[in-house]
């Protein structure tokens, strides 16, 4: 059976509508035969939204193309919401906006595909209940007969959370967590004190261990109530903002770009330290009722990777998976395992081993053709043993962008776009976080580890073998914390990743290079991304991140890159400036006048993109309008121009691209 699971939002790409579309963030699509992953992608990584919103039609298109199959060929077609919501939904749209149809999710979603790929879907179309997804993307790849299965998150089909059991022939649920009780908005409502948002909760993870959670343990506490039989209850917003003021918190409050306090890192600590006493609440009582001694475990706040690090270490469970898409992206996988379970498909757990399931680098000489492209801003070398050249170049203290095979499905990098470095210099951490993710300096990296050498390094348990998803923070030994200075936590810790021989030769090939060159069998470990940007997924996405950050070196398969001298700034003459699909170019004022005003804008929700609006110059503007049909070099030489441009691209506001 083939099936096509996607989650996302129901606005057509694009489309100019601010306040309409089911609003659904992280939107992604997979294609599943029999049970087995074929293709799955975020859509975030090919439209280069981050968190998009929109209807995923470019992470279908993905997942048809890599199926070599049609919409045509496919057996159902399943989303993660249940019809009837999805219904209301369009209704209040078609209220609240006369101009909009008065029509049903499936006609509405069924026009989608038709307008997008051709051919009538309606009677394909499966919703799925938002956590059943869930539970489904973490119980089949758990490869667990038998087992407890929860999942939490913010919100979605109005829950928040489910637990139920499952064996080989049903699942069967125990509790379901209305929105009120939701772990995922009350950790996203306090971290405003913070200056943070939505989408920024693990910031206040690496945080956490900076503070003191006793300090507002008071306040805290009155935030929720532990109640029999795992459940729980969690005050509303306005009652948790009358406890924030009356403990004399409202002066301490941080904005966006402020520094920050001791009671700021007392804050993030407490939050943490809740969330996990209210989480293993749910864990341990139904652990205890249930007798489970494995744990399948999804939905955002399993992305809370502290508190997967204890479930972990607690010896409540024999073995716990976690998966690695948690998020709501990881339910385009489980709406479809689940779409094919209701259909009588036979369903047979099967351990995930890997999440290399998105784009490809192509070919060698699909890679020496797209490098060429760069020729006149990069220089690249083929390499017979490109492991062997880039570990000697991270022993020497080189930072080296490396992008290989198919691109992660989820938000970590694992080996296939990431950015490495030599873990050892404490330093290495600061260095990163300003040349590369422009970010607050307290954010950890994570270290990768040859799987065979897990034990050496980390203190986990006997029976771990693996952790290759970098989704449990665990302590690093304590004699190795100063050999690892630059993904040792301040409390010890780190996320760790487990690499092999089998699912990333080359991968581990590179660490194996650098334990013998420097005796150490650990690399520093971080997304290939900026901080406005998602994780690259093509090749023009790792040159245009290399080129605008101060990672010295990019591999590309076997090829070794390197900027050619003045790049990039004397080489983007070349390059044609576009604008993004999501942008529209603004001028208001009228001529002549002071007032007047150039601007790039984003018509995609303010929570997915970095910045929604950018001031430009007019000849910034008069070029962009030209719409590539002419480059910089036809305007002007003006330095002042090129520094412009090179400043959107950086912050990916424009594209800059060479001539095919």
């Amino acid at each position: 059976m083939l099936v096509l699971g996607w989650h996302g939002g129901v606005r057509p790409p694009h489309a100019d509508t601010p306040g309409f579309g089911y609003s659904s963030h992280d939107g992604a699509a997979a294609l599943v035969r029999d049970g087995q992953v074929i293709a799955a992608i975020e859509e975030e990584r090919l439209t280069r939204i981050k968190h998009t919103n929109f209807f995923p039609a470019e992470a279908i298109r993905f997942c048809l193309n890599a199926g070599g199959v049609t919409l045509a060929d496919v057996d159902l077609v399943a989303f993660d919401a249940q019809e009837p919501v999805l219904d209301e939904f369009l209704t209040l749209c078609a209220l609240i906006n006369p101009d909009e149809p008065l029509v049903g999710g499936r006609q509405w979603i069924a026009a989608l595909f038709d307008r997008h790929f051709g051919g009538d879907v309606a009677s394909k179309l499966r919703f799925c209940k938002h956590h059943l997804a869930h539970i489904c993307s973490a119980i089949y790849p758990s490869g667990f007969a038998s087992g407890l299965a929860v999942a939490l998150d913010g919100e979605g089909d109005r829950l928040s959370g489910v637990v139920a059991s499952f064996d080989d022939s049903s699942i069967v649920t125990h509790r379901e967590y209305s929105a009120a009780q939701s772990l995922g908005a009350l950790y996203t409502s306090m971290i405003s004190l913070l200056g943070y948002r939505r989408f920024d909760e693990y910031k206040v993870m690496g945080l956490a261990p900076y503070g003191d959670p006793a300090k507002y343990r008071s306040l805290f506490d009155q935030f929720y109530t532990l109640r029999p039989d795992g459940d729980f209850e969690i005050v509303p917003d306005d009652v948790k903002i009358r406890l924030v003021a009356e403990h004399g918190l409202v002066p301490h409050i941080r904005r966006k770009g402020q520094a920050f306090t001791d009671v700021h890192r007392d804050l993030a600590a407490a939050m943490q330290s809740t969330l996990e006493t209210i989480a293993m609440h749910v864990f341990e009582h139904f652990q205890r009722v249930t007798g489970a001694t494995r744990l399948a475990y999804s939905g955002g706040v399993a992305h809370n990777c502290t508190l997967n690090g204890r479930l972990l270490a607690c010896g409540l469970f024999d073995d716990v998976f976690v998966q690695p898409a948690a998020h709501d992206a990881g339910n385009a996988i489980g709406a479809a395992l689940a779409a094919a379970r209701d259909a009588g498909a036979r369903m047979t757990p099967q351990k995930l081993s890997h999440v290399f399931f998105g784009s490809s680098v192509g070919s060698d000489a699909d890679v020496a053709a797209r490098l060429g492209d760069w020729s006149g801003l990069v220089d690249a070398e083929r390499c017979e043993d490109i492991a062997e050249r880039a570990a000697a170049l991270i022993a020497g203290g080189a930072v080296i962008g490396w992008v290989q095979g198919q691109s992660e499905f989820g938000p970590r990098a694992l080996g296939n776009r990431s950015i490495l470095a030599d873990p050892r210099p404490a330093d290495h951490k600061r260095l990163i976080n300003e040349m590369v993710k422009k970010r607050e300096g307290y954010r950890p990296f994570a270290p990768a580890v040859v799987e065979e050498r897990l034990h050496d390094y980390f203190d986990v348990p006997v029976t771990c073998a693996r952790l290759p998803f970098m989704i449990f923070v665990v302590r690093v030994r304590e004699h190795m914390r100063v050999a690892l200075g630059a993904v040792t936590h301040v409390d010890g810790t780190a996320r760790v990743q487990t690499v092999d021989a089998r699912t990333n030769p080359r991968f581990h090939a590179l660490i194996r290079a650098f334990e013998a060159r420097t005796g150490v069998g650990v690399l520093l470990n971080t997304s290939f991304n900026n901080d406005a940007e998602p994780i690259v997924d093509s090749i023009d996405d790792a040159v245009a991140c290399f080129l605008t950050t101060g990672i010295q070196y990019l591999v590309v398969g076997d090829s070794l890159v390197s900027r050619k001298a003045g790049a990039p700034a004397g080489g983007c003459r070349s390059l044609t400036p576009r604008l993004r699909a999501h942008q529209k170019l603004v001028r208001r004022g009228g001529c002549n006048r002071p007032e007047r005003r150039h601007a790039i804008e984003s018509i995609a929700n303010s929570h997915f993109v970095a910045q929604a609006s950018v001031d430009i110059s007019e000849d910034a503007f008069e070029l962009l309008l030209s719409d590539g049909r002419r480059h910089p070099a036809d305007a002007t030489r003006d330095e002042a121009l090129t520094r412009e441009l090179l400043d959107l691209w950086s912050r990916r506001a424009i594209t800059l691209t060479p001539p095919r």
